[in-house]
């Protein structure tokens, strides 16, 4: 089961994160600072991305509300380790923006999925720790 779900949540991942540093590469070449095309195009993903993996990665049932702010809550962390690796190493170090931003695309999504797994979308049983504890969905 992992492994169909993580080849799903792949399969999401690669078109949505191309799609998206596409836009982001667009954005900063045309309008727009690197840190402020990350955030739009971040929150744009989030977004997209709940939807996708709530209904064709996990196949969630539960509710949406409490899926919704644990989901927001993991892509916060994410955004945080995005936001600081381009101040890092772009701003400080003075690497060149497009490869921070590629290479924090190919290695965040892991962590990102683990998480996904078994805290934003866990399987609803009663032996589950996230239900017992009344933190359910």
């Amino acid at each position: 089961m992992i492994r169909q779900q993580f080849i799903r949540y792949a399969a999401i991942g690669l078109g949505l994160n191309a799609t998206l540093y596409g836009a982001y590469l667009l954005l900063t070449h045309t309008l727009m600072g690197s840190r402020a095309a990350m955030t739009v195009t971040y929150c744009t993903g989030v977004l997209i991305g709940f939807l996708l993996n709530r209904k064709i990665t996990f196949r969630y049932d539960g509710g949406n509300y409490g899926a919704l702010l644990r989901y927001a809550a993991t892509y916060g962390i994410g955004y945080a380790i995005n936001f600081g690796a381009l101040w890092l190493l772009v701003d400080c170090a003075g690497f060149a923006h497009e490869i921070v931003q590629g290479g924090v695309v190919l290695t965040l999504p892991i962590v990102l999925f683990a998480l996904q797994k078994y805290w934003v979308f866990p399987v609803q049983t009663s032996n589950n720790p996230i239900f017992r504890a009344g933190v359910a969905p």
